[in-house]
């Protein structure tokens, strides 16, 4: 019942309230990012949803205009020539995230699900595939996120999104947001750059 029907209206409720009540912060980023690179404060990128669907994921700028895409920061050279001066800090502070408050109200993403994956990690593609996780709504947080985030590596965060795909409920997803609000908090398992 939660699964099938419950946890969409859980998302697009907690979704809309969440923007309505982070709407003021999230004009003072849109200004900060505006006022201090140029380019757009959003941005758009395309990402693997649910059962192998492409959609355009939303996130707040943090990146200059000449950083490389469709790769994850922390297997950059060197992320520091590319993250903006605000960009460090509303990254480590995962405020980058917030726009995807916009998917989850669309519907392209939950609040709990493995994390959307880039269209060129065909190894995570293909391990979700395997396990099942494919077929679940990315989330804007998951079980990988609140056990390593960053720091592990993909066959550990597939091995996670295929535990959490067989077994979902309210309470799981709700102890699994409230871990995610520790781990923001203590910056934990963010990682930028290969070092």
């Amino acid at each position: 019942m939660y699964r099938k029907y419950l946890k969409r209206w859980f998302d697009f409720i907690f979704a809309l309230i969440a923007l309505i009540i982070l709407s003021p912060l999230f004009l003072c980023i849109f200004i900060v990012i505006k006022s201090n690179s140029a380019g757009s404060a959003v941005f758009k990128q395309a990402r693997i949803g649910r059962n192998g669907q492409v959609f355009q994921m939303y996130k707040f700028r943090t990146m200059a205009l000449n950083a490389p895409t469709n790769c994850p920061t922390h297997l950059f050279e060197k992320p520091e020539a590319f993250i903006t001066k605000p960009g460090k800090f509303i990254r480590g502070t995962s405020l980058d995230e917030l726009p995807q408050l916009i998917n989850i109200l669309k519907g392209d993403m939950s609040i709990v699900g493995p994390r959307p994956s880039l269209v060129n990690q065909t190894d995570l593609i293909l391990l979700r595939n395997n396990n099942g996780s494919s077929a679940v709504r990315p989330g804007l947080t998951g079980l990988a996120q609140i056990n390593g985030r960053d720091e592990l590596p993909i066959d550990q965060k597939a091995n996670y999104d295929g535990i959490y795909a067989e077994n979902i409920t309210f309470l799981k997803d709700l102890k699994i947001i409230i871990n995610t609000i520790f781990i923001v908090l203590t910056h934990s398992g963010i990682k930028e750059g290969k070092q």
